[in-house]
């Protein structure tokens, strides 16, 4: 299978699994190398999908590097690089396959995970189905029809902060002398149409503590039914526009 037929973060995960096999000197690659690359892979989405579906990534890693520890090792220098196990070739094909019954350009990571979710003797703590409805939650309507699909997916976790969450933990103070605004606010999002407030003032005037209000109101249940599930995020527009040196970047985001 070609290399370019991969994501980005596919590919990364791929070599870390065989400097894995390498460090632990193993003759060569095999799936759970590969799992728990995945793993302790930086900004990867198999942490994420894993929990979304009722799995511990700490109790799968722990699973798969007890399984590494039982590989036969090569002893004396270190020679050349570890080969790519029968096993991971065959797994690599099933998800190739996955990408393709997805209707997917490239093999991305969760591809690999329903690969291994799917693998006898591998234990990613959740079946097959779990996964693939996981997956379907972070991933939302995206395909992946590039090498980065990864950037696109849960951007709101990355790139905003759920108000009401942090209402419903404690961690937003009370709002004082703002209940007119907020009143105000919610009357208009209560509307069937034209409820799209706005919030217009110059820097620090206290925007952002009518909309904490809101949150805050929305978590004591002091909201129309309407509104009583609601989720209010707030954007970092700095990390938005972040690195979006490229037209179209930060639309995408968006």
């Amino acid at each position: 299978m070609q290399a370019d037929r991969f994501t980005v973060k596919s590919q990364e995960a791929l070599a870390a699994a065989q400097r894995l096999a390498g460090a632990r000197r193993n003759p060569e690659v095999v799936p759970q190398h590969l799992l728990v690359a995945l793993l302790e892979q930086e900004g990867g989405i198999v942490v994420p999908v894993l929990e979304r579906a009722g799995a511990s990534a700490e109790t799968v890693r722990r699973a798969a590097n007890a399984a590494l520890d039982a590989l036969p090792t090569v002893t004396g220098e270190a020679g050349a690089a570890p080969a790519i196990g029968s096993g991971l070739i065959e797994l690599l094909r099933v998800a190739d396959d996955e990408a393709r019954g997805m209707g997917d350009e490239y093999v991305s990571t969760e591809h690999l995970l329903l690969a291994l979710a799917g693998a006898p003797q591998i234990d990613v703590g959740a079946s097959a189905h779990q996964i693939g409805e996981a997956i379907a939650e972070v991933r939302g309507p995206h395909r992946v029809t590039d090498q980065n699909p990864e950037d696109k997916y849960q951007a709101l976790q990355k790139f905003g902060r759920d108000l009401t969450e942090a209402a419903e933990q404690g961690k937003l103070d009370p709002v004082i002398g703002r209940d007119d605004e907020i009143r105000r606010v919610i009357q208009v999002l209560s509307r069937r149409t034209k409820n799209n407030p706005v919030l217009i003032g110059e820097p620090g005037v206290g925007k952002t503590a009518i909309a904490e209000g809101l949150a805050l109101h929305i978590h004591e249940g002091k909201v129309p039914k309407v509104l009583a599930d609601a989720k209010i995020y707030s954007l970092d527009m700095g990390a938005l526009l972040a690195g979006t040196k490229y037209r179209g970047q930060f639309e995408e985001r968006l």
